[in-house]
């Protein structure tokens, strides 16, 4: 590609992280509005939102299948046109007061995350590849400005009591349009598997089963679950958990929500320097203790303004633990495709057991209560943080592409007095570079 059209792409892939963005947080700052209209208690909305759960799962099981096959392009496509979709169920849902229409909607919205977003950062991490720059961190800070706009749109109109179903019907539409221009500059191609014509035996059975096993790849799996579900029991219940553990209005609780975003965005646009800077391993440790610091004043504090202030801390943590570990997925072997899909899956089941059984526990104990289960999975990313460091199979994987290229070279530069003259024929004899003896068989 040329530099201009991987300039194309990096925008595109900025609108495409930020239009979820947008179109989450329009819904979860909408959350405690959803739940009166429908009249649920916490349990009761645990299950509706067991529908993105759900949906979520079924995203990512089926996105990496998809994208070997299909490539990014299609799969980014459909995801985020399932998002715009759901969104406009949602509201729908929640106009005609119909809890099984508003988790329907969900899990239409959850399919379009799973799934697209699991190809999105496919295409990401190829865009890392190209320009040897780190690219997810600021894509995920795209996402996170989107939840910084969304949950101010959303807080303001919470505050002038605006209708949920046209608040989300107007987001779908203005998405709808932004989702078309973007998709414009993405290469169709991208993260298909190319399968050998005649493969040796067992190699295809071989392959994914490696990737399985490979431990490091399924530690930097367990920071993103832990990382994830940080992040997603913010998204899911930060609003109802100000506003029922901490006695807020449902303005205020938007506004602390609001609050969250914007530390997730000022951590991952900032990521890139501390990455530079420190490397994975240290920004994953340091991520995972800000967010355990922040959940734990929240958790334990009876201070509203300690506990909103304490979310600053919490979404500073959960910034960059995602972003960072899937790009650690995409250094640490071969076949990028499915080390992102893989870490990926691990990271959204977070989302199918988060939402109902935080709300299980928190209709049981209490939301505050609920979330040192969170606190628990956060506290073990801060001891398994040198699994994101990846820079030692980086290296390794360098020097022996190097050591496979100097050995065809030297094939490919080997004197012809060299040939032995046994049995020849008149083609043995062609100088180098003329092509037969030149082709010689890659390394393996």
């Amino acid at each position: 590609m040329t530099d201009r059209a991987v300039r194309r792409r990096r925008r595109a892939l900025f609108l495409l992280f930020f239009l979820p963005g947008i179109a989450m947080s329009s819904w979860v700052t909408r959350t405690p509005d959803v739940r009166d209209q429908l009249g649920l208690s916490i349990g009761q909305m645990g299950l509706v939102l067991f529908g993105l759960s759900v949906g979520s799962m079924i995203g990512i099981l089926c996105s990496g299948r998809f994208v070997s096959r299909f490539g990014t392009r299609p799969v980014i496509a459909l995801g985020t046109l399932l998002i715009i979709t759901g969104t406009a169920v949602i509201g729908v849902g929640s106009a005609v007061s119909s809890a099984p229409l508003v988790a329907a909607g969900l899990c239409l919205f959850g399919a379009g995350m799973g799934g697209g977003e699991v190809a999105v950062n496919v295409d990401g991490a190829d865009v890392e590849r190209i320009t040897g720059t780190a690219v997810l961190p600021t894509l995920h800070g795209c996402f996170s400005l989107g939840t910084v706009i969304g949950g101010s749109v959303g807080m303001a109109a919470t505050a002038v009591a605006f209708p949920v179903h046209w608040h989300l019907t107007m987001v779908a539409v203005l998405a709808t349009g932004t989702l078309v221009h973007a998709m414009r500059a993405i290469p169709t191609g991208v993260g298909t598997s190319v399968v050998p014509s005649t493969p040796g035996p067992g190699q295809a059975r071989r392959s994914k089963p490696q990737v399985w096993k490979d431990r490091k790849l399924l530690l930097i799996g367990a920071i993103v679950l832990a990382m994830a579900l940080a992040e997603g029991a913010a998204n899911d219940w930060l609003p109802l958990l100000m506003v029922d553990g901490h006695g807020l209005d449902a303005a205020m609780g938007s506004l602390v929500f609001v609050g969250f975003a914007a530390a997730m965005t000022l951590g991952r646009f900032s990521g890139g320097f501390f990455l530079d800077r420190f490397g994975r391993a240290a920004v994953v440790r340091a991520s995972a203790v800000s967010g355990a610091v922040g959940l734990l004043l929240v958790i334990f504090s009876d201070n509203a303004a300690v506990a909103a202030t304490a979310v600053l801390f919490w979404g500073l943590g959960a910034s960059l633990g995602f972003p960072v570990a899937l790009s650690a997925a995409g250094d640490s072997g071969p076949d990028q495709t499915a080390r992102v899909s893989l870490v990926a899956i691990i990271g959204y089941a977070a989302f199918l057991v988060g939402p109902p059984a935080l709300g299980f526990l928190g209709d049981h104990y209490g939301l505050r209560t609920a979330m040192v289960a969170v606190l628990v999975f956060v506290v073990s990313a801060i001891v398994i943080a040198p699994a994101a460091d990846t820079r030692d199979r980086t290296a390794a994987a360098d020097a022996g592409a190097r050591a496979a290229g100097a050995t065809d070279l030297a094939q490919r530069t080997q004197p012809a007095a060299h040939i032995p003259q046994n049995n020849t024929t008149e083609t043995d004899h062609e100088p180098a570079g003329s092509g037969r003896h030149d082709r010689c068989p890659p390394s393996p």
